[in-house]
């Protein structure tokens, strides 16, 4: 029949240190460096006896983390399951050793490997002890990268209480003047240049139409044959040649368009009826009226 497997805890501990350093215990019977470890209690689990048992043969308090695996092994005739947890161990003990350890020594990887007494447990220990390491060193990282997002909480608090209060409900019922740019009066131009981009339209008042009454008083009227032309009466040569001369300068100056001023004004059509010879030339015997 076979007998009933003693169930032991212990863990990988690991000091707190730049060059991470593992725990061996010497046994005071046998005089052997082995892991710390030890039997469970009743009523007890296997990761508050690893805790414990750590306690007692190290003499440090431990922050106990993930678990690494489990060793079985013979040990006097029976079999024994030890499962092991990765822990941290802090700088200094806080308790004297239990009675059956003589010392605890703590040691670099590769020196804790040698000074392991049994085989077995340097096996298990070469397997497990860089996990350990590498999740130390995770966990280190982790813990420098909170305290400092700690420390930047607390100076972004630090400022946030330093800033100045400003009062909402003032600045709300301030108002708010916008400016609005002053435009000046634009100077206005009597002359504008030939050049100028902007056209400028005159008003020109429409000419009057002034009636033309005739004098009839001193035509001499002619009996004419059909065909033949009227006879105008004799003049005086400088008579003549004056009345010549101011026909053309009113027909010139009937001709001429008044000078305009603007560029682009359109020209309005006007439609000239022709003026009666008769009433031409009653104009010219008032003018030389006038100037006699």
């Amino acid at each position: 029949m076979a007998r009933t497997p003693v169930l032991a805890a212990g863990g990988i501990v690991l000091r707190r240190e730049a060059l991470p350093r593992f725990a061996v215990v010497r046994l005071r019977k046998r005089n052997e460096w082995v892991l710390p470890k030890g039997k469970l209690d009743d009523g007890e689990t296997p990761r508050e006896a690893a805790e414990r048992e750590v306690l007692e043969e190290t003499g440090h308090d431990v922050v106990v983390h993930e678990f690494l695996g489990t060793l079985v092994y013979d040990s006097g005739g029976r079999s024994k399951v030890v499962h092991y947890w990765r822990m941290d161990a802090g700088g200094e003990p806080v308790r004297a050793l239990m009675s059956d350890i003589r010392e605890v020594d703590w040691l670099p990887l590769d020196e804790a490997l040698d000074r392991l007494s049994r085989g077995y447990e340097r096996a298990f220990l070469e397997n497990v002890g860089p996990i350990a390491m590498q999740a130390a060193a995770n966990a280190e990282r982790e813990r420098r990268a909170q305290l400092r997002n700690v420390a930047a909480e607390r100076r972004r608090a630090r400022l946030a209480e330093e800033e100045p209060v400003v009062d909402a409900a003032a600045i709300a019922e301030a108002p708010v003047t916008a400016e609005v740019p002053v435009v000046a009066n634009a100077p206005v131009v009597a002359n504008a240049p030939e050049d100028a981009e902007t056209p400028i339209v005159v008003d020109t008042p429409a000419p009057v139409e002034l009636p033309v009454t005739a004098d009839t008083s001193d035509i001499a009227v002619m009996d004419t044959e059909p065909d033949q032309p009227a006879k105008v009466p004799e003049y005086s040569s400088a008579d003549s040649g004056e009345a010549i001369e101011t026909a053309h300068v009113v027909e010139a100056t009937a001709s001429e368009p008044p000078p305009s001023s603007a560029r682009e004004i359109e020209p309005v059509a006007t439609t000239v009826q022709p003026i009666p010879r008769k009433n031409l030339i009653e104009r010219v015997r008032d003018w030389l009226r006038r100037a006699a």
